[in-house]
């Protein structure tokens, strides 16, 4: 039985490398400029690089190749990625949707704060508006959705002691889209945007009381140095997205073109993959637990107060969904409904 399955083995991974061979031989060389997502995090590092930088010029047998920065090594804050994608500066990047809230509201439309308790959730969420986001960027911005991202849970990295949600009234808190920024108003907090790479200084300085991130992206990021209590209740899960400038899509040929689908395919599930094993991981870096990611953080964790889960959706229902709705517009909101909504048996209303 080994013997057969080494033989099966063997002859598929002969397949793959002729496929590459075949394809190398009657596709034309292309080089790609890449701008990545995040550089700090683990996903860009052991995931984004090596996909452009080794498999997608194995799988297209060297017919493709890229450049790939991260977004913030090339003097970017983030909400510009599409905007350059769509203007033909690079041929594919990645950043998060809710940096881009703010210029259309329909961004945050698979990841409103409040939305997705779960992980697998944001997923099915995700899967069911897919089709609407992927319309809306190939009319409006001329470029072609490849793969949705997100990061581990969106939580609450404190100066000061936090026991529940009630705790945000008064407190600036560094928000990343319109509806977190909806969702800490509605408890009284005030919504800040600022850059990323801004806001440990800022926690270390007092500038801003709370900020949202992943519980691994902000162990990578040390917010721990300003920072001293995480509280662990997912708001939301930082919803990304991967793209091609459509003229640089209709460049490649078929066969090139069917790769890279495939293995776009390939990374967008071995991403959800690692941010359900890095949740827990990113929890236990920040509070001095086992981490294997660099020495631990000393903040304290903090439990979901009795109550939350339900003041959580509350929030959404009274306070994020409605203001969401009244940016979106109608014809959004409707898609939504059809789509999004059926799975959180959730109905939004445009006023």
């Amino acid at each position: 039985m080994k013997l057969v399955r080494r033989f099966v083995w063997s002859a598929a991974a002969l397949g793959l490398c002729l496929a590459s061979a075949v394809q190398a031989q009657s596709s034309p060389k292309v080089s790609l400029q890449v701008v990545g997502n995040l550089g700090i995090t683990t996903q860009y590092k052991d995931l984004e690089a090596p996909f452009w930088t080794k498999d997608i010029p194995a799988a297209t047998g060297g017919a493709v190749t890229a450049s790939i920065k991260p977004w913030n090594e090339m003097g970017l804050k983030g909400p510009e990625v599409f905007k350059l994608l769509s203007q033909g500066v690079f041929d594919v990047g990645t950043t998060q949707l809710g940096f881009v809230a703010g210029d259309a509201a329909i961004n945050d439309a698979t990841d409103l704060a409040g939305v997705s308790p779960t992980i697998q959730t944001f997923w099915e969420v995700t899967t069911a508006f897919r089709p609407e986001l992927t319309r809306y960027y190939e009319q409006q911005l001329k470029v072609k959705v490849m793969a949705m991202y997100s990061f581990q849970a969106q939580v609450l990295f404190c100066r000061s002691e936090i026991k529940s949600l009630a705790d945000l009234k008064g407190r600036k808190v560094r928000t990343s889209g319109a509806s977190q920024a909806d969702f800490i108003s509605y408890f009284g907090g005030s919504g800040v945007n600022m850059a990323f790479g801004e806001v440990q200084q800022s926690l270390q300085n007092g500038v801003i009381d709370c900020a949202i991130t992943g519980t691994l992206g902000g162990y990578k990021a040390k917010w721990y140095d300003g920072a001293k209590y995480l509280y662990a209740l997912p708001i939301n899960w930082g919803s990304g997205m991967a793209a091609f400038n459509l003229n640089s899509w209709r460049k490649l040929d078929a066969a090139t073109q069917k790769t890279i689908t495939s293995e776009y395919a390939r990374l967008e599930k071995a991403i959800f993959d690692q941010n359900v094993r890095e949740n827990d991981l990113g929890l236990a870096c920040n509070t001095g637990g086992a981490c294997s990611e660099g020495p631990a953080g000393k903040m304290v964790l903090v439990a979901p107060a009795a109550g939350d889960v339900e003041l959580r959706r509350k929030a959404l229902i009274e306070q994020v969904l409605p203001r969401w709705a009244a940016r979106c517009g109608a014809e959004c909101v409707k898609n939504w409904n059809a789509t999004a909504g059926k799975v959180v048996n959730l109905t939004a209303k445009a006023n």
